[in-house]
């Protein structure tokens, strides 16, 4: 919050008082917040020079030290963003740490910033004194090549002023990566799922070997600037009225004792139908559906899952449930593969021949979709309720069919929603197939070092899999965000989501 000296006294005593309140509690805040982040910056340092002492194999301390590095870099971004709001006057005291030249034989290529003018505005005609020349390494798969950034300096001799085009602003302040390297990284380690270790690796057999720990470095800070997109993200996902949501299980390592225990990353996607395309994951310590009340909030629409209790308590404070049609199928499907049923083989039948209606009404409008529901799914689901009935009537308590049976009987109501709205899905589908990158990634990573570093990941990989929604390539979109990002305004933030996003011409 800003006061201009001049405002403050056009205050009455009352909004004074008001005002110094509020300034105190953002004061408290920001101090409280800048406390928690020192104090987790000295535990990650400790960890990460302990790091030798724990019983690790080669491979797992490798990860944990990339992920110590990288949650190092991220709080360090989130300290200097903290104490430039606080006292923006003093950045310019900040020394910058001299780095290595990129070394000569990689090829250069020059891009000049010039002033479109170079008559000063007294009339004058400037004269050259002298350039300012910035490096950035960049790269595309298999070859580096070195961007010289050339800022012509121009004097105009009457006004003894100098002129040059300003330097733009960069994901990360005054980094040597371009944001197609940045995004090669990004790419790499969340949609490929490949480790910063290896990835050190292919960038030696292109002829420059970057240290794991500036990698480490580069996707910490990329992760706490790409974070506003995220949460743009998410608020644009809770203005729709049909959502899906699933969880998968994911390591997260304990480096006090070297074990791990089992988080869950939680994901949270628009209706199959729905035109914007949007899909958000949520890392968390556990699987209790107070994460999910926690990011849904206040949202009352119709959401589509599976029968996890985590969900029971959303249901219960107003959302609206709706079932997963292939979940029921998948009981009997088990039961007849292990006996042959009979009970599931009618009951697959049945599935089947409703299945055969949504892929007719697929691509049709919601109302048209609702109507041949209603003419057609709504008697053949209605048939085979009464059947499931007399069936759980014969079969003995706690037999296989039994179980079958009582899935499906006892989620009726939410299993045939979508019959009565033509926006509904028939089921899960959709967010398990967001939700299975993640699933395939898990052979790589072994498990999170962190839960700050699970977090990250998630807010990336929402990125990635959103744009992948949408049909763009991620590493393009990346790059390109991550140009914009920080010359864009707050407000417009939503402009860089990936369903809204444009390539580049």
């Amino acid at each position: 919050m800003v006061v201009e000296p001049q405002s403050l006294q056009s205050l009455s005593a009352e909004e004074l008082r008001e005002l110094t309140s509020r300034l105190m509690t953002q004061l408290r805040h920001q101090s409280a917040l800048l406390d928690k982040l020192t104090h987790e910056n000295a535990l990650l340092k400790r960890m990460k020079f302990a790091a030798q002492s724990e019983r690790f194999n080669p491979e797992q301390k490798s990860l944990l030290e990339d992920e110590i590095e990288a949650d190092l870099a991220a709080v360090a971004t989130e300290i200097d963003a903290l104490q430039e709001a606080q006292a923006p006057a003093k950045l310019e005291e900040k020394k910058v740490p001299k780095r290595a030249p990129l070394p000569a034989n990689l090829p250069r290529r020059e891009i000049r910033h010039e002033p479109d003018s170079t008559t000063c505005a007294c009339g004058c005609q400037m004269k050259r004194v002298g350039e300012d020349v910035a490096e950035k390494l960049d790269y595309v798969p298999g070859v580096f090549t070195v961007e010289r950034h050339i800022r012509g300096k121009w004097a105009c001799a009457k006004c003894e002023t100098i002129h040059q085009v300003p330097v733009d602003p960069h994901i990360i302040d005054k980094g040597i990566p371009t944001t197609g390297l940045l995004a090669q990284v990004l790419v790499t380690k969340y949609a490929d799922h490949l480790p910063l270790y290896r990835q050190e690796a292919i960038f030696g057999r292109a002829g420059l070997a970057i240290p794991r720990s500036t990698l480490a470095q580069w996707v910490g800070s990329c992760g706490v600037q790409l974070q506003p997109l995220v949460d743009a993200m998410r608020h644009e996902l809770l203005q729709h009225r049909v959502l899906h949501a699933d969880e998968t299980p994911v390591s997260m390592l304990k480096p006090g004792n070297g074990k791990t225990h089992r988080a869950y990353l939680w994901a949270y996607a628009t209706g199959a139908f729905e035109n914007t395309k949007v899909v958000v994951y949520d890392f968390c310590e556990s699987r209790s559906g107070e994460h999910a009340r926690r990011f849904l909030g206040d949202w009352r629409g119709s959401l589509t899952c599976d029968d996890f209790s985590g969900y029971k308590a959303l249901i219960a404070s107003g959302v609206t449930e709706v079932g997963c049609l292939a979940h029921a199928r998948r009981k009997f499907f088990d039961l007849h593969a292990a006996n042959q049923s009979q009970i599931a083989e009618f009951a697959l039948q049945q599935f089947g021949r409703v299945y055969e209606i949504e892929r007719e009404v697929k691509e049709l409008s919601a109302n048209q979709r609702q109507v041949i529901r209603q003419q057609q799914a709504k008697p053949l689901l209605d048939a085979l309720h009464q059947w499931m009935l007399l069936q759980r009537q014969k079969v003995p308590e706690g037999s296989a069919s039994a179980k079958a049976l009582d899935y499906s009987l006892r989620r009726w109501e939410a299993l045939t929603r979508f019959v009565h709205d033509g926006q509904l899905p028939v089921d899960n589908n959709w967010i398990e197939n967001q939700i299975r990158p993640i699933a395939i990634g898990r052979n790589n990573w072994l498990f999170a070092g962190s839960l700050r570093a699970g977090q990250r990941a998630a807010a990336v990989m929402s990125l990635i899999q959103s744009a992948r929604m949408n049909g763009h390539d991620p590493y393009a979109y990346l790059r390109d965000v991550m140009a914009s990002l920080p010359m864009q305004r707050a407000s417009q933030i939503g402009e860089l989501l990936p369903h809204r996003w444009q390539p580049m011409s």
